[in-house]
């Protein structure tokens, strides 16, 4: 994989991992998982779908009718899956390397369970009347 995936691509595709799901389902648990956060649109939906079916990394499962209408339900593919687990995987990385670096700051909690932090040395000027 080139480049890191737009957050709502990772998402259709996470969305996906678990089984077959038609446009508004995806909708739905795109939005589940990103906790309300990101709430696609139909249109931007369906475009997303179009280009990752183009991609390979999704296809179409199966189509039904509802109530007069059609529900197309898709699939991630094997190479789809291969992507959701790079990427995954990158994003792990990056988290892990950013709270490496977290807790190195000064004054860190570190990791839970570590203790209190430190209070902040007083910058000159400040602090109680009549210093320490």
């Amino acid at each position: 994989m080139g480049d890191a995936l737009r957050e709502p691509t990772f998402l259709i595709l996470a969305a996906l991992a678990p089984q077959p799901l038609h446009g508004y389902a995806i909708i739905g648990e795109v939005a589940a998982l990103s906790g309300g956060r990101l709430e696609l649109r139909p249109g931007t939906l369906y475009g997303a779908l179009d280009r990752l079916a183009a991609e390979g990394l999704l296809e179409p499962d199966r189509e039904e009718v509802i109530e007069g209408r059609l529900r197309r339900y898709y699939r991630l593919t094997d190479t789809g899956a291969g992507v959701l687990e790079q990427e995954a995987a990158r994003l792990q990385r990056n988290a892990d390397a950013a709270r490496q670096r977290l807790a190195q700051r000064p004054g860190s909690l570190g990791s839970l369970g570590s203790g209190p932090a430190a209070p902040p040395a007083a910058a000159p000027g400040y602090g109680p009347p009549g210093g320490y």
